[in-house]
């Protein structure tokens, strides 16, 4: 397992991601307020993960995110879901959050790339890591 920690200026850890070979993902946990930037910087971390090491699978943990981050979703629509189909992602579990605007920012990502790979959320961490297990790699 190899695990890279992502910090805002104020030493806040903002992302873990960690790349867990036994599993056959890669688990991201943001955690805290999430800002433009830092959606791009974790979201371009993943894309040079996967093109070190192909992985088809995302388990993308937002239950220690706060607040919203939809006015980062136009990239994560336009850049980085071309970025990192390109690279191999087909598996897309995500944990929601449980504040109601991280929610309503994960439903507005949802409806902009819809069928562009196989994206499921669920309200518990164990539930996407059953369902990652269930998809073939």
């Amino acid at each position: 397992m190899s695990i890279t920690k992502f910090r805002r200026a104020d030493g806040h850890v903002y992302l873990t991601a960690e790349r867990n070979r036994e599993e056959g993902w890669i688990h991201a946990r943001w955690s805290g307020v999430q800002t433009q930037e830092t959606v791009m910087e974790g979201g371009m971390a993943y894309v040079q993960m996967l093109r070190e090491e192909p992985c088809p699978k995302l388990l993308n943990d937002h239950s220690e995110l706060i607040g919203r981050f939809t006015e980062a979703n136009e990239w994560i629509a336009n850049v980085w879901t071309p970025l990192i189909l390109q690279a191999g992602l087909r598996y897309f579990a995500h944990v929601l959050s449980p504040g109601l605007f991280g929610q309503l920012s994960i439903e507005d990502l949802h409806q902009r790339i819809e069928g562009v790979f196989d994206l499921r959320m669920f309200g518990d961490l164990e539930e996407a890591k059953q369902w990652l297990r269930s998809v073939e790699a």
